[in-house]
């Protein structure tokens, strides 16, 4: 394996129990610039519409459609004619609903597919032309550390013992792992290192097809992962730092933040029960192979997850068993938000950062949050 070192109304995506802000805070958050943020991966194409609020995002709108831009892209190399068309329809959407705010800015990001497709950069030029959005495909760097930024507030608030963080994204095309200092005092972390792994849970569902619901296939595919995971260790000693009892475990992803959902026994998601908990692995791994013996027919069945995820949902429990099968730790810290919020938490911050006098730091609270440096 190959590796690279519906309109929503108003809510705040913020830490658990803080309590709300006094009126004249509220009114000045409501005056705050509107940003938004597109995220194009290999399954999903996401946007999300926010402003500042006091100890997070003040969510506007969002948006979500599984457009599946990497479907054959194992086999052929190439985006497919008709997942290119879903995706500009879902594109289209997207800018139609920016169109109905006044934004102070915008990006739009694509990662995995489009890196990957020897067709990805023709296509982005052609979202120009007939959308007049302009796609950053962004490296697997940039991606490791976005994540982290949409999670800063989860590391700076969690573990408070330890100093480390061990944060992974499980995404359609690809698996990103972010090893990162964290200094609380600083309010700030620190990027040491990082992994793509070139597998995510499309990538998987289309190279191992029914064989991945087959107790050989599975395991072949956790032991696989595992392999590439302790070449890593190897290089940064997490397995030292874990011993130590030095490190967070974070997880942002549909594998993680499901496995979650089910472990509270919900009958329908509720995000804000899942942002930020605490997923006890052993339970989750319970879980795992739960829906495991229960094969497709059950997958389809479940309220969580349904028909349209179903035959992703075993590739993603793969990856997430390889890792914590790695780096045994007792929970891993669920984060329901991505590359999006770490998109939209840099804009307001490098805003504030560019507002502020050069002789004291902004009043405004969120700004220690968004420190975010990364290593040379």
């Amino acid at each position: 394996m190959n590796m690279v070192q519906q309109p929503h109304s108003a809510k705040i995506r913020p830490q658990a129990g803080i309590a709300p802000f006094p009126p004249a805070v509220h009114r000045r958050l409501m005056r705050a610039p509107l940003y938004a943020a597109i995220d194009l991966g290999t399954h999903n194409c996401r946007l999300l519409i926010a402003r500042a609020g006091e100890h997070g995002l003040r969510v506007i709108d969002s948006f979500s459609r599984a457009v599946r831009l990497g479907e054959g892209l194992h086999h052929s190399g190439q985006l497919a004619d008709a997942a290119m068309e879903r995706t500009l329809a879902a594109l289209q959407a997207c800018v139609a609903r920016m169109g109905l705010y006044d934004l102070h800015g915008h990006r739009a990001i694509a990662t995995e597919a489009c890196r990957r497709a020897a067709n990805g950069m023709e296509f982005i030029g052609r979202v120009l032309r007939e959308t007049g959005l302009d796609i950053s495909v962004i490296s697997a760097r940039e991606e490791a550390e976005l994540a982290l930024a949409a999670c800063t507030s989860l590391l700076q608030g969690g573990h408070a013992g330890t100093s480390r963080g061990l944060l992974f994204d499980i995404g359609g095309g690809s698996t990103e792992i972010a090893w990162a200092r964290i200094d609380r005092e600083a309010g700030s972390h620190d990027l040491s290192g990082y992994v793509s792994l070139p597998v995510g849970i499309m990538t998987l569902a289309e190279r191992h097809g029914a064989d991945i619901f087959t107790d050989r296939g599975y395991h072949g595919v956790v032991s696989e992962i595992s392999d590439v995971l302790r070449g890593f260790d190897d290089v940064h000693c997490i397995a030292r730092e874990i011993a130590r009892q030095n490190v967070m475990l974070l997880g942002t992803s549909g594998t993680v933040t499901t496995l979650a959902s089910l472990a509270l026994g919900q009958g329908r998601y509720d995000r804000a029960s899942i942002d930020g908990s605490a997923l006890s692995v052993p339970r989750a791994l319970s879980m795992i192979d739960t829906l495991r013996t229960g094969g497709l027919e059950g997958l389809v069945r479940n309220p969580i997850i349904g028909a349209e995820r179903a035959r992703y949902i075993l590739p993603g429990c793969a990856i997430f068993e390889a890792i914590v099968t790695t780096w045994p730790m007792a929970d891993v810290t669920v984060a329901d938000r991505g590359l999006r919020d770490g998109l939209l938490l840099r804009m307001i911050g490098n805003r504030r950062r560019q507002a502020a006098p050069a002789t004291a730091p902004p009043s405004f609270s969120l700004y220690n949050r968004l420190e975010h440096q990364v290593s040379p």
